[in-house]
């Protein structure tokens, strides 16, 4: 096992272990480098384990899904091919919280560091990134990726 320190989403609803003190989750990672030509790429799952009594207690009562986490502990490689890393944490902090925000029929969602606007009455998608600068108008849902590999392509942080 190696140890790790990583920043990550949490990507699954958290549930208790075996016992009191445990719980684990999915987290995505977003990766530094995104490879153009595989746009479903860019991030890699860790799949998550935590018998740490204050990291258990902060995952299951106080975090939500989408926000951004640094989770400390050790990595093990999968065992399988097509199987997440896994990931024993031994302490997790919030470093940012998720902005889900349902107003009648539109939905924000966080994707990374960007915002999602969902409307019911619209198949169009803005998108913003989380300090509010317009990425822009996906078509539709399924263009999302594209539209925010775009954007990062061509308006570096």
């Amino acid at each position: 096992m190696n140890p790790i320190t990583l920043d990550g989403y949490l990507d699954t609803a958290p549930e208790p272990g075996a016992h009191p003190a445990a719980a684990h989750f999915d987290l995505i990672r977003l990766l530094d480098h995104l490879d153009t030509t595989e746009p479903d790429f860019c991030a890699q799952v860790f799949a998550c384990t935590t018998e740490t009594p204050a990291a258990t207690e902060l995952v299951l009562h106080r975090a939500q899904l989408g926000d951004l986490l640094r989770i400390s502990g050790a990595v093990t490689e999968p065992g399988s091919p097509g199987t997440p890393p896994h990931l024993h944490i031994h302490a997790i902090d919030i470093l940012d919280t998720a902005p889900l925000i349902t107003l009648g029929a539109t939905v924000l969602e966080r994707y990374g560091t960007n915002v999602l606007v969902f409307d019911a009455d619209r198949d169009e998608v803005p998108v913003f990134t989380t300090t509010g600068r317009w990425v822009g108008e996906a078509a539709t849902p399924g263009t999302i990726g594209h539209l925010i590999h775009a954007f990062e392509n061509t308006n570096p942080p």
